[in-house]
């Protein structure tokens, strides 16, 4: 017990480390809080501190998770709880009043550490990958391919739920994910029904 209590805490602190906010301080001297999107995530680096930092803040926020899951979760019900605490330490920063990013780099890794450990999950994995991409071909929006790959995760992981060891425990968190994703991401669902919704 003492065992798990330490690996939910050690996950939601490495989950907190904010590192857009912390690149934005050291590159440029400013609270990426209080610029673009006011965002701590890898899209708002990438729009205020450039290509490069935005995508190193990118690499960041998916080790996070898939480090939590790979090196703390010693059973595939402890990866899941791991790697849930190490996304709402992601969302909700104790380092920043807890106000986070929206957590879906993240939760990317976090997923990529599951499917290193449970293998019918690299083919969900990858469909949720297609999807993403084919949604930002089209619309070039980052949160409109984000809130639509998280809107079909939980059909995919039912459509292809045989392929899964625990398929029912997946759903489940398949459908918390999707809906952390669609709530942290409000603000842009309302820019883009007002197609305000900045494009890349």
């Amino acid at each position: 017990m003492l065992r798990i209590t330490l690996g939910i805490l050690i996950s939601y602190l490495v989950g907190s480390i904010p590192w857009a906010y912390i690149f934005g301080r050291l590159l440029k001297g400013i609270d990426i809080r209080h610029f673009g999107s006011g965002n701590v995530g890898a899209t708002n680096a990438l729009r205020v501190l450039g290509r490069g930092p935005g995508i190193v803040v990118l690499v960041l926020d998916i080790l996070k998770g898939l480090l939590t899951v790979v090196i703390l979760g010693q059973t595939e019900i402890l990866s899941i709880v791991f790697g849930l605490c190490c996304i709402c330490g992601h969302n909700w920063t104790v380092f920043l009043k807890f106000k986070g990013g929206k957590g879906v780099a993240t939760t990317l890794g976090v997923l990529l550490g599951l499917a290193i450990k449970i293998s019918g999950l690299r083919l969900i994995l990858g469909l949720l990958a297609i999807t993403w991409f084919g949604v930002f071909a089209f619309s070039k929006i980052i949160s409109l391919s984000s809130v639509v790959t998280a809107i079909v995760f939980p059909v995919y992981t039912v459509l292809f739920k045989r392929f899964l060891k625990q398929p029912n425990v997946l759903i489940c968190l398949s459908i918390i994910l999707s809906i952390l994703i669609i709530l942290r991401h409000k603000s842009n669902l309302k820019r883009l029904l007002q197609g305000k919704e900045p494009r890349i």
